[in-house]
């Protein structure tokens, strides 16, 4: 299968207001030359982030304003996304986390992360494999898991299920593709650098915090690379390998350590 060449395609990039979404946009503009369509509930940061890059790219944006948790929503940013018969990939980027104690976890925050994490990616993706899963369509769907979803963490119980979802789901599906020239693939970082971490809560975790660029660089390389299921950064690839030897239960006991330290820590300021 050939690699996906991204210049002058276009590209929808969702949770592009902030984050890694930004950072892949960014990216795929500046150094691959691909049109973007970029997606996300704050319609101000997209405006901001489409008028830097195509001033300083030249290439073309459009803005789609969605909540991807409604359906609905998660429905129209695809048909917008497909209307021209244009479209060449897709990254579906866009989640949200809760770290704490899942027991503190309001109901209505609970299914704003699964209707986020889950049934909005599900949506998309659907409508993606139908548009692109037949003779003559070329093109490729990244969709953003998380190592947390290889390995239960601790207190973010319900995130770090999503990701589990989102790993086997994409892994499977992958599987069903009949169009040789169609990919799906899952990347699966550690933690990111980003405005979702950049809380109090986090302050005792950030050290393993890998920096947005560096993760963007390696997404877009799966994705063009039409990876399988691509873990970035040597250090979290060879102890992604070497966990599968021990105990799901001995490495989730480390972890919530680790992460109770830092979350008690972060509520005593």
């Amino acid at each position: 299968m050939k690699n996906l060449a991204l210049n002058n395609k276009w590209v929808l990039v969702t949770g592009a207001s902030s984050g890694l979404g930004q950072e892949m946009a960014r990216q795929l503009a500046h150094i691959h030359k691909a049109n973007l369509i970029i997606a996300a509930r704050r319609a101000d940061k997209l405006e901001e982030l489409k008028a830097e890059l195509e001033k300083a790219t030249g290439i073309k944006v459009k803005v789609i304003v969605a909540d991807l948790s409604i359906p609905e929503e998660a429905d129209r940013v695809i048909n917008e996304s497909i209307a021209n018969g244009n479209l060449y990939g897709a990254i579906l980027n866009a989640g949200v986390t809760y770290f704490g104690r899942h027991t503190e976890l309001p109901w209505d925050n609970f299914e704003s992360i699964l209707k986020t994490n889950v049934i909005g990616v599900v949506r998309m993706t659907n409508s993606l494999v139908k548009h692109f899963d037949k003779p003559g369509s070329v093109g490729g769907v990244m969709l953003v898991s998380s190592m947390a979803g290889f390995f239960p963490v601790p207190y973010q119980a319900a995130y770090s299920a999503t990701k589990a979802f989102i790993t086997a789901f994409g892994n499977a599906l992958h599987n069903e593709l009949q169009n040789p020239d169609f990919s799906i693939t899952v990347f699966s970082p550690g933690g990111i650098a980003t405005e979702m971490t950049d809380n109090s809560k986090f302050n005792d975790l950030k050290g393993w915090l890998m920096p947005v660029s560096e993760a963007a660089k390696e997404g877009i390389h799966a994705f063009i690379t039409r990876k399988y299921n691509y873990v970035p950064g040597f250090f979290n690839r060879v102890g992604n390998v070497f966990m599968n030897f021990l105990p799901k239960k001995f490495i989730s006991g480390k972890m919530s350590k680790v992460y109770l330290k830092s979350l008690t820590k972060a509520q005593e300021e």
